[in-house]
């Protein structure tokens, strides 16, 4: 379901202008006119001293700080809505402001010595890589613990949780290094986070204001980080007046007694920075597409089902006469007595899903040509020299050969993954060899949709990926005549298999992307890459233990609130229960409900792929951020990002 996002867009143009040396003929147009290459590499800047050094200690240290900083709030952000962000702005602008310092001001023998930008494409690299996997914590994971299909608490499980782990840690890796060649050097897609982190880096080591620029942002950056920590602490002794504003709670009070209702529906203002920030970065397509799915659910259907009898709310637990609870999800008679909650997540998952797969087959010439090229590539292996020779290399790979990752490296962790993974899945899950090879090869497959989503509009819906993970191997276990809870298991294993590959392979090959904008060295990055990973098993990991332990209502269905509303756990859930049943536990309003907007959500992205000019995509409706706002069942996020990216729009037109 949900969507991961990276800054990215309008914050190209900013730095652009620092980069007036690039006459390329390819590109994009940013507003103002301006013009700017993300296809080829940057012009070698002939004042820039010579970098020796790319892939260093420090910078993978403080890349591996950054991205643990990154695990941890993408997990709390994660679990709150659906959304996460990636590292590499983050990694590029606070790994320059902690190592240009520290490069001068130590000596080289303690690790100082000149910080150029490729170094500092290593440290975001490593920072990106450290900070992926949560998604792993805040959809499939906690979903089998509601589920029942784990031990008691994720604490039990802690060795599991960090072995399952590891097998997810390093596909997406693997995989992004054939993927290079075809959507960087072929299909040139853009990559919007690589090219911002690319122009960022750029910007802040090259030109007569780099280093005036590299103080503006690290400034930037300080003082929001600082006002969202002050307001958060200081918003806890006066939470109604700097927090949480209940604007109809207060007319209920002043006499409006029917006004309780939208305070029951959620409708509750929130100074969440957070999400105001999070609005500020997804732009304004997504986030009033993720206010118009909320308000659609949560203001019009939510309303008409209950009022119909076709949903059910209970009393909530305050003396306020007439506030309900319309979120529980208790699956006692989920068709027959469906909560609001439970009815919406139908619509909202095929939505979610029906987006996702025709973004795929309204660009099923590129997968083609994707699977043209890795054939070729095997071919090439399989054939040897002579092959080559015989063959013109149809793509040109500007990166000399000493800098490219070579195919035993690559290769190496890509089969050492597949071993761990058929290890850990059949000793400590049950599950057979043939069947994870299966999930391996479909976690490769739904790569090619992470990334080519990620290329070209900066958003990755990896966890539609892995619901339809989940599909695939939920009639696997059916077929194999597996119990219900063996097949939720299996399906939800499987699903997050996918869902960690694609996640991975979209994040890395943003970061190839920028690192073939700055002429870095692949090689230095992979192996950045590859510690960064490392540190994303036991950071997402451990996070999400210390969550779930200190609010155990993400994992328990018992809880009737909770301060996390877990709209990615719901939606895979669903899912697993749905392939796993004999009968599908849907009520019957809600599935035509969903299959009247799954067909909307084709229509609109058919309609935008072949009808609508490119220039007004933007105001389209985002059918993945709508099924969002369906799932979701809180409504003060989708305002608070609604709130940010409308200041946003305003300030970049200003």
């Amino acid at each position: 379901m949900k969507e991961k996002c990276s800054a990215a867009g309008d914050d190209i143009s900013t730095v652009e202008r620092n980069s007036q040396d690039d006459n390329s003929d390819s590109g994009e147009s940013v507003s103002g006119g301006r013009f700017i290459n993300t296809d080829d590499p940057f012009p070698i800047d002939p004042n820039a001293p010579l970098e020796e050094r790319q892939l260093t200690i420090r910078a993978l240290l403080v890349g591996c700080l950054l991205g643990a900083v990154i695990s941890a709030s993408n997990v709390y952000l994660g679990l709150k809505t659906g959304w996460t962000f990636g590292a590499s702005l983050f990694g590029s602008i606070f790994g320059f402001s902690i190592l240009k310092p520290f490069s001068t001001a130590a000596p080289r023998w303690l690790g100082g010595g000149y910080f150029g930008p490729k170094e500092n494409n290593v440290c975001q690299s490593t920072a990106s890589a450290a900070g992926s996997l949560g998604l792993l914590f805040t959809s499939g994971f906690p979903a089998a613990y509601q589920l029942g299909l784990l031990s008691a608490s994720p604490r039990d499980d802690i060795g599991r949780l960090f072995t399952f782990t590891i097998c997810c840690a390093f596909f997406g890796l693997a995989f992004s290094i054939p993927l290079r060649k075809f959507y960087i050097l072929k299909l040139k897609l853009v990559f919007p986070s690589g090219v911002a982190a690319a122009y960022t880096i750029r910007s802040l080591h090259v030109g007569k204001t780099a280093a005036a620029d590299a103080k503006k942002k690290t400034k930037a950056l300080l003082i929001s980080f600082c006002f969202a920590i002050t307001l958060r602490i200081v918003s806890e002794y006066a939470p109604g007046l700097l927090w949480d504003w209940h604007v109809f709670y207060a007319l209920n009070r002043l006499g409006w007694q029917y006004i309780i209702a939208a305070e029951s529906w959620g409708w509750i203002w929130e100074w969440t920075p957070a999400f105001i920030g999070a609005g500020m970065l997804t732009g304004i397509n997504s986030s009033y597409s993720f206010l118009g799915g909320s308000f659609l659910a949560w203001a019009i259907i939510g309303p008409v089902i209950v009022h119909t009898g076709k949903a059910f709310g209970i009393p909530a637990v305050t003396s306020i006469p007439g506030q309900m609870n319309y979120v529980s999800m208790s699956l006692t008679d989920p068709i027959n007595h469906p909560s609001p909650r439970y009815w919406l997540v139908w619509p909202g998952t095929l939505m979610l899903l029906c987006t996702s797969f025709t973004e795929v087959a309204c660009n099923w010439k590129s997968i083609y040509s994707a699977a043209r090229i890795a054939i070729g590539a095997l071919t090439e292996r399989l054939h040897g020299d002579s092959y080559e020779k015989n063959n013109v290399e149809e793509i040109v790979d500007p990166v000399p050969p000493e800098d490219r990752v070579p195919f035993l490296l690559w290769g190496g962790v890509l089969v050492a993954s597949i071993v761990v993974t058929c290890i850990v899945m059949g000793v400590q899950y049950g599950q057979n060899v043939g069947i994870t090879i299966l999930a391996i090869v479909f976690a490769f497959l739904f790569s090619f949709i992470g990334c080519e989503s990620a290329g070209r509009t900066n958003i990755n819906p990896v966890t539609s990926i892995g619901n339809a993970s989940q599909l695939i191997f939920g009639g696997i276990g059916k077929g194999q005549g597996y119990s219900v809870k063996r097949g939720e298991l299996l399906n939800s294993l499987s699903g997050m298999l996918a869902l960690g590959a694609a996640e991975q392979a979209a994040d890395m090959i943003g970061d190839l992307k920028t690192t073939h904008l700055l002429g870095a060295s692949p090689k230095a990055v992979f192996c950045g890459q590859l510690t960064g990973a490392i540190v994303s098993i036991f950071m997402a990991a451990g996070v999400y233990v210390v969550f779930s332990t200190a609010y155990p209502c993400i994992n328990d269905l018992s809880y009737t609130t909770c301060s996390f509303p877990t709209p990615d756990v719901q939606s895979w859930r669903a899912v697993a229960v749905a392939v796993s049943s004999s009968t599908l536990p849907i009520p019957t309003s809600s599935g035509y409900t969903a299959i009247g907007l799954g067909i909307a959500a084709v229509i609109s992205v058919v309609a935008k792929h072949t009808v609508v000019p490119p220039k007004y995509h933007n105001w389209v409706p985002n059918f993945n951020a709508i099924g969002i706002g369906f799932i979701m069942n809180i409504c003060t996020y989708p305002m608070a990002m609604f709130f940010g990216s409308t200041i946003a729009f305003f300030w970049r037109r200003m």
